[in-house]
C-alpha cells in the first residue's frame, strides 16, 4: 500500500461517515474485501464501513445499513445492530451486545456484555465466563468513556452522559450520568426536572434513594442483617439488604465492602447439596430437593443477591440437577395442588431457579436431560383452560393460595425462562376477579405478598398479550384502574427512614417497618407504575428476583 492510500484509509478509518460519499472504486473493492475478510458468522448491510484499523473478530457480527465501525474499534463475541449505527474511534465491543437503530456510541466507550465468577477457589484468570448481554434501544446516544457492564438493557432514546458507568438498566428517555450512572432527567422535559418532572412518583423515589443508606445502617446489629429491629439475623434480611441497594443506590450495602458481601454470602452454601440454611439451623433435605423450609427461598434470594453483586453460587444445587423427568414429574403430581397451591408453585419456583443457577454455572451440575423439558410439558397440560391457573379454590380461602400460587409458579418457570404462559386472557379474568375480594384488598387489608401476587400476572400477561401500557389490550381499562388505586394507597405507606412495612395478615413479617417489606414494595410500585406506563418516572428498575424481564431464554446454556 503506498503513501497515498494509507493516507486515505486513516482518513476513512477516522471518518467513516465520508466514504459513502467520496469513496472511490477502489476503495469502495478494497472495503469490500475488507467485510469478507472477517470471521465468524458476518452480515453487513448497505453502505456500511468497518475501519482496516479496527480488531473485528466476532463469533456473529450483524451490521445494519449505514453503520459504521471506525478506527481501532474492538469488537469480539455476539454483536448486532440496526441501521444507522455508529461505533466510534477505539470503542470496544465484546460479548452479546445487540443495539438498535440510529445508535451512537462515542469514542473510548467500552460495552461488555460479558463477565466472569470470582470464586476464591481459583485464579481469577480461571475463572469461568458468563453473559447474560447487553441490549441498547432505538435512538440512543452514548457518550465518550463509558462503560455499560453485563446485564444492562438501556432503554430507546436515552442518553448516556460522557465517562458514566452504567450497572443497571436505564428506562427510555432517560438522560442518564456519573459512576455509578443514575437519571438525570427526562429527555422529554424541556429544563432539567427530573424524570417524571417532579411527580409524585420521582419525589417517592428520591426520597427512598436519599434514605437508603440510613435505612439500611438501620438493619445492621454491627454483624448481620435483620429485616426487624430487634429481630435475628437472617439470611433473606441480608438479601434483601443487597437488593435494595442496589435498586435504590446501584451499589452494594455500604456496612461492608462489595467483596465481603459476595465472600459472606457464598459461605452460607452447603457444598454437598448446594442448599443454603437458616442461620444456625439444620439443613432440611431429602434425596431430589426439600419440600419446605427457608432453604427453598434462600435458592431464590441468594442466588440473586450474589448475581447483583457480580458472583454466583460456588457450587451446582444437587436435587435440582440430578432429578430425572420421571422423578419430576412424580414430584409434581405429589405436590398439593387442592389445598396448597401457593407452596406447590413456591416449589417449583425454587426448583426451577436452581436449574437455572446450575445452567448458568456453564459446567458441573446443570440439569438432567428432559427434566426442564418434563416441567414445562406438565405444566402446560395441566393449566386450567377456564381459570389458566394450577390449584383449585376453596369456600375458606377464596382464590387466595390459587393466584398467589400463580405467582411463584410462573416466576420461576415461564417468567424466569422467557416463555409465554397458557391461557393468559384467562388469568387475567381471574386474577381480576380475586383482587376484589375484600378479605384481601379491602381497605388497609392489603400486604405485599397479596398485592404483588395480583400485579406481576397482570404486567405479565398484558405483556404478552401485546396491550402493553398504550392501547385498549384486553380489559385494560379495569387494569390501569386497579393499579391506579393501589399505587395510590401503596406510595403513602413509606414511613421517613424506615421504609415499607409487609402489611397484614398471618403471612409474612407482618405490619411493622422492615427489609422484607420495603424490598417487596419498592417493585410493587415499579410494576403497578408501569401497568400505567410511569415507571420511568421512578428512575429505578428491579434487576433481583422481581426483575420484569426474563433471567434466563430457553435454549441458552
Amino acid at each position: 500500500m503506498d503513501q497515498r492510500q494509507r493516507t486515505s484509509v486513516r482518513h476513512f478509518d477516522h471518518r467513516p461517515w465520508l466514504f459513502a460519499e467520496e469513496a472511490s472504486e477502489e476503495q469502495r473493492h478494497a472495503q469490500g474485501e475488507r467485510q469478507r475478510e472477517i470471521g465468524g458468522e458476518t452480515e453487513i448491510g448497505e453502505r456500511c464501513y468497518v475501519a482496516e484499523s479496527a480488531a473485528v473478530f466476532p463469533d456473529r457480527l450483524r451490521l445494519g445499513d449505514d453503520s459504521y465501525i471506525a478506527a481501532h474499534a474492538y469488537v469480539t463475541g455476539d454483536v448486532a445492530t440496526g441501521t444507522d449505527c455508529t461505533l466510534n474511534p477505539f470503542t470496544t465491543v465484546r460479548g452479546a451486545v445487540t443495539l438498535g437503530s440510529g445508535v451512537r456510541i462515542g469514542a473510548h466507550t467500552s460495552l461488555l456484555g460479558f463477565n466472569h465468577s470470582m470464586a476464591p477457589d481459583r485464579p481469577v484468570f480461571r475463572q469461568p465466563h458468563t453473559s447474560r448481554g447487553i441490549e441498547v434501544g432505538d435512538d440512543v446516544w452514548i457518550g465518550s468513556h463509558v462503560v455499560v457492564v453485563d446485564g444492562v438493557t438501556i432503554g430507546d432514546h436515552c442518553v448516556i452522559g460522557a465517562g458514566a458507568v452504567v450497572t443497571k438498566d436505564v428506562p427510555a428517555w432517560t438522560v442518564a450520568a456519573g459512576n455509578p450512572a443514575r437519571p438525570i432527567r427526562d429527555r422529554r422535559d424541556g429544563g432539567g426536572k427530573a424524570p417524571g418532572g417532579g411527580t409524585e412518583l420521582s419525589r417517592f423515589a428520591d426520597t427512598a434513594r436519599a434514605q437508603a443508606p440510613e435505612l439500611l445502617a438501620r438493619h445492621w446489629n454491627g454483624e448481620r442483617y435483620v429485616d426487624r429491629v430487634g429481630a435475628a439475623p437472617t439470611v433473606r434480611a441480608h438479601c434483601d439488604a443487597v437488593e435494595i441497594a442496589d435498586l435504590l443506590l446501584g451499589s452494594a450495602p455500604a456496612q461492608v465492602p462489595a467483596q465481603e458481601h459476595v465472600v459472606r454470602l457464598r459461605a452460607l452454601q452447603d457444598p454437598d447439596t448446594g442448599l443454603v440454611p437458616e442461620f444456625d439451623e439444620a439443613l432440611p433435605y431429602d434425596d431430589h430437593f426439600p419440600g419446605e423450609g427457608a432453604s427453598l427461598y434462600h435458592v431464590l434470594c441468594v442466588g440473586y443477591a450474589l448475581d447483583l453483586l457480580g458472583s454466583s453460587l460456588p457450587h451446582p444445587v444437587r436435587g435440582a440437577g440430578e432429578m430425572t423427568a420421571r422423578q419430576l414429574v412424580a414430584r409434581l403430581e405429589a405436590l398439593p395442588w387442592r389445598d396448597g397451591a401457593w407452596g406447590a408453585g413456591a416449589w417449583i419456583d425454587s426448583w426451577a431457579t436452581a436449574v437455572h443457577w446450575n445452567l448458568a454455572r456453564g459446567e458441573g451440575g446443570g440439569v438432567e436431560p428432559g427434566a426442564r423439558e418434563a416441567l414445562f410439558g406438565w405444566l402446560l397440560t395441566r393449566a386450567d383452560s377456564w381459570t389458566g391457573m394450577w390449584g383449585e379454590p376453596s369456600a375458606e380461602a377464596g382464590r387466595l393460595q390459587v393466584v398467589n400460587g400463580y405467582y411463584r409458579l410462573t416466576r420461576g418457570s415461564f417468567a424466569q425462562f422467557g416463555l409465554p404462559v397458557p391461557h393468559p386472557e384467562r388469568v387475567v379474568d381471574t386474577v381480576l376477579d380475586h383482587a376484589r375480594d375484600s378479605r384481601y384488598f379491602g381497605a388497609g387489608r392489603e400486604n405485599a405478598c397479596n398485592v404483588l401476587d395480583v400485579a406481576h400476572p397482570l404486567w405479565l400477561c398484558t405483556r404478552q398479550l401485546g396491550a402493553g401500557t398504550g392501547g385498549d389490550g384486553y380489559r385494560t381499562a379495569e387494569i390501569r384502574a386497579w393499579a391506579e388505586r393501589q399505587l395510590a394507597s401503596a406510595l403513602p405507606r413509606w414511613r421517613d427512614g424506615l421504609g415499607f412495612g409487609f402489611g397484614p395478615g398471618t403471612a409474612g413479617p407482618g405490619p411493622e417497618t422492615g427489609l422484607q417489606g420495603t424490598e417487596m414494595w419498592l417493585a410493587i410500585v415499579w410494576l403497578l407504575a408501569d401497568l400505567l406506563g410511569r415507571s420511568d418516572e421512578l428512575g429505578y428498575r428491579p434487576r433481583g428476583i422481581h426483575r420484569p424481564e426474563a433471567a434466563r431464554r430457553t435454549g441458552s446454556r
